[in-house]
């Protein structure tokens, strides 16, 4: 239970930086290009790279406790950016020499979650209108 609690907790600290982040990036820049989005996930990335490399390698970042680390990945990282558990999920497959698999499920996530916002959106207009 302690750990659930530490990753919502966690979650909630994600969600208010991404939602923080991305505004300020967005108002920074011009036009409607989605570079609020973009920078959360970029950052997200190198953020969970760093850290799960670190708590891996590192004997100081494999001191720190499994239910910290998951509240960290998980909960900051999975709030700020659920890209950045894409990335590292990705990143695994291809180091246990799985670059299909690697290559399915970029296919496929990015694929089918498109298709999904398309008839999700579809569904809504053709339902309710406009």
């Amino acid at each position: 239970m302690w750990t659930w609690t530490l990753i919502v907790l966690g979650g909630a600290l994600g969600t208010g930086l991404r939602y923080g982040l991305a505004g300020l990036s967005q108002r920074l820049s011009p036009g409607t290009f989605p570079v609020g989005t973009l920078t959360v996930n970029v950052l997200g990335c190198l953020a969970i790279g760093l850290l799960a490399a670190w708590f891996s390698v590192s004997q100081a970042g494999a001191d720190i406790r499994e239910e910290v680390q998951l509240a960290l990945l998980v909960g900051v990282l999975g709030g700020f950016t659920t890209f950045s558990s894409f990335g590292l999920e990705t990143l695994r497959l291809m180091h246990g020499g799985q670059t299909g698999q690697a290559l399915l499920y970029v296919f496929l996530s990015n694929g089918l979650g498109l298709l999904a916002v398309w008839i999700g959106w579809r569904s809504i207009v053709f339902c309710c209108g406009s």
